[in-house]
């Protein structure tokens, strides 16, 4: 099967629609069916639908499927560091936090980027700027831009500080339940 000269436009927003009672089919904004997601609510009552999704669970990775555009589409803005001691092609974007902010938020910045399952990495650099400031690296802008918005953190072209405009499209983090959490060394009086 060869593709045309032309490539073929999949414009978001990409949507889930529910078509009978097993199945769910992901659709583009001009309504062309992307991917279709079987599921079966009865697993018990049956043995042959075992292989099949619970509608939940099909639901969920239908909703992930439709995040795709978001995932990779480039915003404006927000380039990759380009260069540096410790920048590699394969964790190209960089943002630097505050140690103190660090040190006082660690429990915070590190739930909720597991919550949000964002990979961050420290690169070891440090940076002297108003401040000591430590660099983490990420492979994905999409993770680089929430981690930088979330945490007001710096974001590095170079070996200099770049101040983008917030984009107005930007998802946001999914935030704690229940934090902080209870600790019991704080509870004794």
């Amino acid at each position: 099967m060869e593709s045309g000269d032309q490539k073929r436009r999949l414009p978001p927003p990409w949507r889930v629609e529910k078509i009978g009672d097993d199945c769910l089919h992901v659709v583009d904004a001009n309504g062309i069916v992307l991917a279709v997601v079987f599921c079966r609510d009865d697993l018990q009552k049956w043995s042959f639908g075992h292989s099949r999704l619970a509608s939940d669970e099909a639901r969920r990775i239908a909703n992930a499927i439709t995040r795709l555009p978001e995932f990779l589409m480039q915003r404006q803005g927000f380039y990759s560091r380009g260069g540096g001691d410790r920048w590699k092609p394969s964790r190209p974007y960089h943002v630097a936090l505050e140690d103190m902010y660090i040190r006082a938020h660690w429990d915070e910045i590190d739930a909720l980027c597991k919550v949000n399952s964002i990979p961050f990495n420290a690169t070891g650099e440090k940076i002297q700027n108003g401040g000591l400031w430590c660099v983490y690296e990420f492979t994905w802008q999409l993770d680089a831009i929430q981690f930088w918005d979330r945490f007001e953190g710096r974001w590095l072209r170079g070996t200099e500080f770049h101040y983008p405009e917030r984009p107005k499209d930007l998802p946001l983090m999914k935030p704690l339940k229940n934090w902080p959490k209870f600790d019991p060394r704080k509870a004794r009086g």
